[in-house]
């Protein structure tokens, strides 16, 4: 006979139990020169999975040139070719499955 063992699946992270799958930054670049850079609270990144979640949705955004997230302090630096709305960056936040608290202070 066989012994059967299970290995319990992990809750409140997308990768593994202690919620990393990567480390450093997730970063997207798009080509510009004339830009604004805003920096912004997210809540709920815990590793490079999210990260780049984040990156990506908020990369769609028009004008965006690029996007650098970090999970372990929660913010997220966006350049831009123009300032964007709060709403559509909380959009694309929430679309990646996070909350947006906001530009840093």
């Amino acid at each position: 006979m066989t012994a059967e063992t299970e290995t319990a699946q992990s809750t409140g992270s997308c990768c593994s139990p202690t919620g990393s799958c990567h480390d450093g930054a997730a970063d997207v670049r798009i080509e510009g020169t004339d830009s604004v850079t805003t920096v912004y609270q997210v809540k709920g990144m815990t590793c490079g999975h999210c990260e780049g979640a984040v990156s990506e949705e908020i990369s769609g955004i028009a004008g965006v040139t690029s996007v650098a997230a970090v999970a372990a302090t929660g913010l997220v630096t966006v350049t831009s070719k123009a300032p964007l709305t709060e709403d559509a960056v909380r959009d694309a936040v929430d679309e990646a499955g996070y909350e947006l608290l906001g530009p840093a202070a």
